[in-house]
């Protein structure tokens, strides 16, 4: 049964993009930005201040690392989800999170010299045909004309700052608990995101997003935290993250059920090419005992 851990954690994560299209017309995306991390850092303070301070000298040459891993993963990728979800569906918001490992992969190429092999690169080719055309509505050619929705355009950029994050997150090997790397990101991310929640037009919660923000707060940011722990503690960080190719199709099976989302031909087939895409970077060949 250790595999309902991940399950879990990619369910709630699904839910919490629907969450966020749904956040989209009750409360301002700056708003549940800020909210939802200050929900989380409170909770997880009792708990995670005294260790912080006990650990307080060992962790000071770190902090700028942890400053950029919580701007790129608190501040860019789930801020500018809650904006993105003003223009686009929940539906293609979960498809186009399904690219992280594939922006994850091309970035290591370009940055960090990694060479991927034939069979990525054509999971690549196959996954960004996807891409354009789930962008494109079914017909590329309209990219051309006129660009891609300010959403979708929004949502690839979060998913590069995330991807961005994963390789840096694992580059780096910060050498302390999950928790107190997540408990530190926290803690940068709430102050990156005060500037951000000082723009807001109101930072007022209407009792429709009271609900919204504790499920981002608590279920989205804690819960399913320790959930995808657990999954990488029992099961390993590979087969964990296999997982992650459930999140467009849970994404859109709770869209269609709550938000009333209607799915199109072009979703089967651009969500198809992308997680064939994603299936064929991450699959390993078994090795032999030599």
């Amino acid at each position: 049964m250790n595999w309902l851990f991940p399950l879990v954690a990619v369910a709630i994560w699904a839910g919490n993009t629907v969450v966020s299209k749904a956040a989209a017309g009750v409360i301002d995306p700056a708003a549940i930005s800020f909210y939802r991390w200050l929900i989380a850092g409170l909770i997880l303070t009792p708990v995670m201040a005294p260790k912080l301070w006990r650990q307080r000298q060992a962790i000071w040459p770190y902090w700028p690392k942890f400053a950029v891993l919580a701007l790129l993963g608190m501040v860019l990728y789930q801020c500018l989800a809650y904006f993105a979800a003003h223009s686009t569906t929940a539906t293609n918001m979960g498809v186009i999170c399904a690219l992280i490992p594939l922006l994850g992969l091309v970035l290591n190429w370009a940055f960090f010299r990694f060479r991927p092999n034939g069979r990525a690169m054509l999971g690549v080719g196959l996954s960004l045909l996807g891409v354009l055309y789930l962008l494109g509505q079914g017909q590329p050619n309209r990219l051309l004309a006129g660009g891609i929705n300010r959403g979708d355009g929004l949502m690839l950029i979060g998913a590069l700052a995330y991807a961005l994050y994963g390789i840096l997150l694992k580059r780096w090997a910060l050498p302390f608990s999950p928790w107190l790397n997540l408990y530190l990101q926290i803690g940068f991310g709430v102050l990156f995101l005060i500037p951000v929640a000082l723009s807001a037009q109101s930072l007022a919660i209407a009792p429709a997003a009271i609900s919204m923000v504790l499920f981002a707060g608590i279920a989205s940011s804690i819960v399913a935290a320790y959930c995808w722990m657990q999954g990488i503690a029992r099961m390993g960080s590979e087969k964990t993250a296999i997982f992650m190719n459930l999140l467009p199709l849970l994404t859109a099976l709770i869209a269609v059920l709550v938000l009333g989302e209607t799915l199109h031909g072009y979703h089967y087939l651009g969500a198809g090419l992308i997680l064939f895409g994603v299936f064929l970077v991450q699959f390993r060949q078994p090795t032999g005992a030599s």
